[in-house]
C-alpha cells in the first residue's frame, strides 16, 4: 500500500531567521501525525540547519536539485554525495522552473535521477505540460515522453525508489489548480506508463504526487482521488499554519 507523502518546495524564499521560526512552529504542530510522510525542500544553504532542527522528528528534509557528477570543477553545483553526507533523504528533480529557466531537459533529468539513486537519495521526478500543450491536446504525449526519458535505463530495483510528481506548468504559482478529475486522469496515465516500463507491482507501489497551486482548501478533494498519493506544495508550504493544514488533510 502506498503511503501518502506531502512535500514542501520552498523555492528561493526565506532568510535564516524565517527558517528558524518556521521550524519552531511547524515541528510541534505536526507532532503525532501518522499515516503520511512529510518532507520540506529548502534552498541548499538551509539544508543542514533544517535537518538539525527536525532531528528526532518524523519530518524529512530534501533538496531542490542535484548535479549528476559526484565531484569536479562545476562551480555552483551540489552533488548527490554532498547531500547524502548532510543526512538528506529526498531531492526534487526536473521541476518545471529548472526546465524553463536553467536548461534542464529530459536527458539531464535522467542523469540527475540516476545520480540521486546511486547515492541512495529518493528522487521526486517532476513532469507536466504547459498551457499551450494542454490546449493543443498533447498532455498525455508530453507526460509519456517526460516519464519514459526521465526514467530511461533504470532497473526495476531503481524504479522502486522513485517518486513522480505531476505538476501542470499552467497551474504552478498561478492560482489555477487542475481539478481533482484532471489530476486523477493524468496520475492514472502515469501509473500506466510505469506499469509498461517496470511492471504492475512497481506501478502500484509508486507514489504519484500532485503539484500546482495546492492549498488548504483543495487538498482534501485532491487526496480523495485513488491515484493521487500526495502533494508537492509550493507557496502554501512557506507558512507553518497553511502547510500544517495540508499535512493534516482529511481522508
Amino acid at each position: 500500500m502506498r503511503r501518502a507523502l506531502i512535500a514542501g518546495n520552498w523555492k528561493m524564499y526565506k532568510t535564516l531567521a524565517d527558517v528558524d521560526a518556521f521550524a519552531a512552529a511547524f515541528a510541534g504542530a505536526v507532532e503525532g501525525v501518522t499515516g503520511r510522510a512529510v518532507v520540506i525542500c529548502p534552498p541548499f544553504i538551509y539544508l543542514e540547519r533544517l535537518a538539525q532542527a527536525f532531528k528526532g522528528t518524523a519530518i524529512k528534509v530534501g533538496a531542490q536539485n542535484v548535479y549528476w557528477e559526484d565531484q569536479g570543477a562545476f562551480t555552483g553545483e551540489v552533488s548527490a554525495p554532498m547531500l547524502k553526507s548532510l543526512g538528506i533523504t529526498f531531492v526534487i528533480v526536473g521541476h518545471s522552473e529548472r526546465r524553463q529557466y536553467f536548461g534542464d531537459t529530459d536527458t539531464t533529468v535522467n542523469k540527475r535521477v540516476l545520480a540521486a539513486l546511486k547515492s541512495a537519495l529518493i528522487p521526486i521526478v517532476c513532469v507536466g505540460e504547459t498551457l499551450e500543450q494542454r490546449e493543443a491536446g498533447h498532455t498525455m504525449s508530453v507526460i509519456d515522453t517526460q516519464v519514459r526519458l526521465g526514467l530511461k535505463g533504470l532497473s526495476q530495483e531503481q524504479a522502486a525508489g522513485v517518486i513522480i510528481a505531476y505538476e501542470p506548468v499552467w497551474a504552478i504559482g498561478t492560482g489555477r489548480t487542475a481539478t481533482p478529475e484532471i489530476a486523477q486522469e493524468v496520475h492514472a496515465h502515469i501509473r500506466g506508463i510505469i506499469a509498461d516500463l517496470f511492471g504492475e507491482s512497481i506501478a502500484n507501489n509508486t507514489p504519484i504526487l500532485y503539484g500546482g497551486s495546492v492549498k488548504p482548501d483543495n487538498i482534501d478533494e485532491l487526496m480523495a482521488k485513488p491515484d493521487v498519493d500526495g502533494a508537492l506544495v509550493g507557496g502554501a508550504s512557506l507558512e507553518a499554519a497553511s502547510f500544517e493544514r495540508i499535512v493534516k488533510f482529511k481522508g
